[in-house]
C-alpha cells in the first residue's frame, strides 16, 4: 500500500537531482527496485528509493563503476556483515583511481610537449597535429603501443 509520502518519478528525479532517464535506467539495470505502482499505473517511490538513488549517484560521484556499486548495495543490504568486504570493494576502486591518475597525468606531460613547440608556425608545420597524427611520435601512447604489443608475444616495430 502507498503512503501519502510516496513520490512520482518526476519528484524523485527532482529530489535526487537527476534525470528521469536515470532513475529508469538504474531500474532496468537492477539497481533500484522495479516501483510499485498506483492505479492509473503511475511509478510511486518512497524514502528507500530516494535513499538508494542518493548512494548511487554519491558512489557515481567517486567514479564506482556500476559493477561495484551493484556489489556496494548488496553487501550494505546486510548490514551485519563485515565491513571488510566493503573495503576490498573500495581499495579495488582507489588502485583504478591511482592508474587512472598516472594515465593522465603522463598525458598531460605529452600534452605539454607538443604544446612547447610553440604556436607561430603554420598548420603544416604544427606539432600538434603531427603528434596526433603519428602515433610513434606520441611518448605516451607509441611507448604504450610498444609495450603492450610485446606483452602479447609480437615483436615491437622498428
Amino acid at each position: 500500500m502507498l503512503t501519502s509520502s510516496s513520490l512520482s518519478i518526476g519528484d524523485l528525479a527532482q529530489q535526487a537531482n537527476c534525470k528521469v532517464q536515470t532513475i529508469r535506467y538504474y531500474e532496468d539495470i537492477g539497481l533500484l527496485p522495479l516501483p510499485l505502482r498506483n492505479a492509473g499505473n503511475q511509478r510511486r517511490y518512497g524514502d528507500t528509493t530516494l535513499s538508494r538513488l542518493n548512494f548511487i549517484r554519491h558512489a557515481r560521484d567517486f567514479g564506482f563503476p556500476v559493477p561495484a556499486i551493484r556489489e556496494l548495495l548488496s553487501l550494505s543490504d546486510t548490514p551485519e556483515r563485515p565491513c571488510e568486504e566493503i573495503h576490498a570493494v573500495a581499495r579495488h576502486h582507489l588502485t583504478e583511481v591511482e592508474a587512472r591518475l598516472q594515465r593522465l597525468e603522463a598525458l598531460r606531460e605529452e600534452l605539454q610537449r607538443m604544446l612547447s613547440h610553440g604556436d607561430d608556425g603554420q598548420v603544416r608545420d604544427c606539432r600538434v597535429i603531427e603528434v596526433l597524427s603519428d602515433h610513434e611520435q606520441c611518448e605516451v601512447h607509441g611507448r604504450a603501443t610498444a609495450e603492450n604489443t610485446h606483452e602479447h608475444g609480437e615483436r615491437p616495430a622498428s
